[in-house]
């Protein structure tokens, strides 16, 4: 058993593929995941424009003192520094991806965003997961698509040819119970969640998944939040528990020195401690998904504090 315990930190870039097989036919839902909070903000431009779905004040705002507005904004939207691969690559398996259309662009050409839109485009990240996929063979990634700010539906349509062409026949049905044994066998690397009524009918995509937010700057009503969604039970697939802090504009004007990083690095202890009392499985209160901003923070403790949960499950093998 402590050689099998010990594989399940040798890379966390394969992580799942070095799993012990009592672990292989358990469906993912069952598993502890680390995922990544708004996985994009990595890459978001100082030069853009406020979107169209923000409060009309700060978009005037933004209009007449960009210079101050952008980056206030920059400091408190971004929520991870990683690059993509490098999520991937520090183990991070559930990504959760904002979409927008800026009006004056072609219809096909769509960005992440978060108060303002990314550099990098959907087209340009998604083609780097596919390749990043294509290297690890054996690992199974969970990628959600929601907000969609400014689309139509000749463009949900757009988008979803675009998913199924790039990841083609690595896509998980929505019909499937997936554990890693099942994706292996048809070689299934990307389960696609998405948040809007175009994907209906398209078996290639699943709906929604819950995303437990607590909405609060305190790590203290965050856990309290988290502990009151484990007692209303677990839902019978895949959801996550968010760990992200969340600003509102009192706290932003009274911390006019602070950034979402500052405030989310200081309060990365009392929040690890609660991932480490955690328990995957299928029973009432254990969790899935686990999300967390900066996930490469502290030599990527978080990311490793999470995959080890799952050495509870051998126990229980």
């Amino acid at each position: 058993m402590e050689d099998e315990q010990r594989l399940f930190l040798s890379s966390c870039s394969d992580w799942m593929s070095e799993l012990p097989s009592p672990l292989w036919d358990i469906p993912l839902w069952s598993l502890a995941i680390p995922g990544s909070h708004d996985t994009m903000t990595y890459c978001l431009d100082k030069q853009s424009t406020v979107l169209e779905s923000e409060p009309k004040v700060l978009r005037m705002l933004d209009k007449l003192f960009p210079c101050v507005v952008r980056p206030c904004i920059m400091k408190w939207a971004t929520t991870q520094e990683d690059i993509i691969s490098n999520q991937l690559d520090s183990g991070i398996r559930f990504l959760d991806l904002r979409i927008a259309h800026k009006t004056k662009d072609p219809d096909k050409v769509f960005y992440f965003a978060h108060g303002i839109y990314s550099l990098l485009t959907v087209k340009e990240a998604l083609t780097e997961i596919a390749h990043w996929l294509d290297r690890h063979t054996k690992e199974v990634v969970i990628i959600a698509f929601s907000a969609f700010d400014g689309m139509n539906q000749d463009q949900h349509k757009d988008l979803i040819q675009f998913l199924s062409a790039t990841f083609d026949n690595k896509i998980c049905p929505n019909f499937v119970t997936p554990s890693l044994c099942e994706c292996w066998n048809k070689k299934y690397q990307v389960i696609l969640s998405y948040d809007d009524s175009a994907a209906s009918g398209h078996e290639e995509l699943w709906s929604k998944f819950d995303y437990w937010w607590a909405n609060s700057s305190d790590p203290n009503q965050v856990i309290s939040y988290l502990e009151e969604r484990k007692q209303e039970g677990r839902p019978d697939v895949f959801f996550a528990a968010g760990l992200n802090l969340t600003e509102d504009a009192g706290y932003i004007l009274s911390h006019p020195w602070q950034s979402l990083k500052r405030m989310t690095l200081g309060s990365y202890g009392p929040l690890l401690d609660w991932v480490k009392q955690q328990s995957p499985g299928s029973g009432r209160t254990c969790i899935n998904i686990i999300c967390a901003d900066f996930v490469n923070a502290f030599s990527n403790e978080f990311t490793q504090l999470v995959i080890r949960l799952n050495e509870g499950l051998t126990s229980r093998s």
